[in-house]
């Protein structure tokens, strides 16, 4: 396995995804759930994610192919679209409630938008196309699956997490994730804009 790529591909889904943000609003949407609601929630909206996140960066690139988009293009607005969710992660709220009720959350909002929406999506499959052999894609699909996990057992502990990080904590690191992630996506429209003029 490539680690150099494993090791790009983990800095940025796990700055993206946001675990220990995810895990957060996770406990405040099944707060007062029982433990199997909860693990088979959290089960639920990992795999999902992780489905989804792997087979559109494999197979995304052929069906923008077939729409007549090259991949710079792609990369710019992939760039764009991640810095505006970099904006909103530095500049806005998130905010989701728990309604009382034990409903099906592992699809909305958890896997859509929060794990795997459209900037995760462009990500993946901005990472996926850099990779040009066997072992490349083997190592960012063992990164997605590595930061979901890690997201999984982040959820399934998020009663003790927030005690430990608080309100204040989860703020100061989604703004300061945000201002990586727009770093990242300037580096992205960079590199497509590089490749479009050459």
């Amino acid at each position: 396995m490539d680690m150099s790529a494993y090791l790009h591909a983990m800095t940025a889904l796990f700055v993206i995804i946001d675990p220990i943000g995810a895990a957060l609003i996770f406990n405040s949407l099944v707060n007062d759930g029982d433990k199997k609601y909860r693990y088979v929630m959290a089960s639920k909206a990992i795999i999902i994610s992780g489905l989804t996140l792997i087979l559109f960066g494999n197979y995304g690139e052929t069906l923008f192919y077939h729409l007549g988009i090259s991949i710079n293009s792609l990369r710019i607005s992939g760039g764009l679209l991640l810095f505006y969710t970099a904006f909103q992660m530095i500049t806005s709220d998130v905010n989701f409630s728990n309604t009382g009720e034990q409903r099906d959350i592992s699809v909305f909002p958890m896997s859509i938008p929060l794990l795997a929406g459209p900037g995760t999506l462009t990500l993946a499959l901005l990472l996926f196309s850099q990779e040009s052999d066997t072992e490349g894609t083997i190592a960012v699909s063992a990164a997605i699956i590595s930061t979901l996990l890690l997201t999984f057992v982040l959820m399934i502990i998020s009663k003790n997490l927030k005690k430990v990080i608080g309100k204040t904590g989860d703020e100061i690191l989604k703004r300061f994730l945000g201002v990586v992630l727009a770093a990242l996506a300037i580096q992205f429209i960079y590199d497509g804009i590089s490749n479009l003029t050459q």
